[in-house]
């Protein structure tokens, strides 16, 4: 079993939210944990700490304290020990070692970023053919009428349709390659694609959809900043139209996330929106906001019937990429939606 300091894959399954990945990137992060140690007294960070890390207690115990008042201890090994100490920045809480303890830790955007990865591995086609045929007909016409195009001013569609840069390709040719870069957004014109990934399991390739005029395919990666989740093969002759990475952030995606500071947020709510945390359930059980409704991003494609249509949601997670990752695939669904600015690890306080 893969070993880093003391620490396998099995005993970080047991912890939040690593107990929500695969096998696969849990041996991935492995490289990215510190195990630590701190004798009595010693603080394992203080109040008002910003450092973007996670932190967990193996063993041992740890005084949780405001100056020299005591707020509670935690010891290793309990429920409470799985979840990240004082995740919230800037640390709320000091955290010293009562008696010797060990502890590890680990760069909160790396864990996020994998995480994000994880929980989009399982490839879903864009929503802008949803209303379209299966036949060629007037494309463009056709992405106008849905949702997506709804939510991005005149200017920038003019500018997005002439900046799309057309492709003829011929059956077999592969547009993307599972863990390539992410540095384009296509769109089918004409013909059908087939997107199929990779598994540790299967090295075989799986089917996993086949794609018709309109469907989309490249956003997750450009979102995330991640390497491409699976490969798309031309199954026929046929036509993409092509977006570079800087023309989609601008263009496309940044006019369709509503970013919210923590104030505004909460003003939001106060008018009768709603929080949608999109963590794993681990992590929404240690830390929440109130009234939250917990609708990971992993199965947000497939539980949107729980959501209410006519009400807004502001999208939360630790650092706000899984959850613009969300709200681009809910205000392509016509949603209504803001990302938490900056999520609820801020440092900007």
């Amino acid at each position: 079993m893969p070993m880093t300091k003391g620490m396998d894959v099995a005993l970080l399954g047991e912890f939040s939210p690593f107990n929500a990945l695969k096998s696969t990137n849990l041996a991935d992060l492995l490289d990215h944990i510190d195990v630590l140690r701190a004798a009595q007294g010693q603080a394992l960070f203080n109040k008002g700490d910003t450092e973007k890390r996670s932190i967990y207690l193996l063993s041992g115990r740890v005084s949780l304290k405001d100056g020299d008042r005591s707020l509670g201890t935690l010891a290793g090994g309990t429920e409470e020990a799985r979840n990240p100490i004082a995740p919230v920045l800037p640390r709320q809480v000091s955290a010293v070692a009562t008696d010797d303890v060990e502890y590890f830790s680990i760069d909160s955007e790396t864990l996020d970023v994998t995480l994000t990865l994880d929980q989009t591995g399982v490839y879903e086609v864009g929503d802008f053919g949803s209303q379209l045929n299966g036949q060629e007909g007037d494309w463009m016409s056709a992405l106008l009428r849905t949702k997506t195009f709804e939510l991005i001013p005149p200017q920038n569609i003019q500018m997005i349709f002439q900046r799309l840069k057309r492709l003829d390709y011929k059956a077999g040719y592969v547009v993307i390659r599972q863990g390539s870069n992410g540095d384009h957004f296509y769109i089918i014109r004409s013909g059908r694609c087939k997107v199929t990934r990779e598994t540790p399991a299967n090295k075989e390739n799986i089917d996993l959809a086949e794609l018709r005029v309109g469907a989309t395919f490249g956003e997750e990666a450009l979102i995330s900043d991640e390497a491409r989740n699976a490969t798309v093969t031309m199954l026929t002759d046929g036509i993409l139209m092509r977006l570079d990475r800087d023309d989609f952030q601008s263009l496309l995606n940044e006019p369709m996330i509503i970013s919210l500071s923590h104030d505004d947020a909460d003003e939001a709510i106060s008018q009768g929106g709603k929080w949608l945390d999109v963590r794993v359930p681990s992590e929404f059980k240690a830390f929440s906001k109130a009234n939250a409704t917990n609708l990971p991003l992993y199965l947000l494609r497939h539980k949107l019937d729980v959501l209410d249509r006519k009400t807004p949601y502001v999208v939360y997670c630790d650092t706000g990429r899984r959850s613009s990752a969300a709200a681009f695939i809910l205000n392509q669904r016509g949603f209504e939606t803001a990302v938490l600015k900056g999520g609820l690890n801020r440092s900007d306080l």
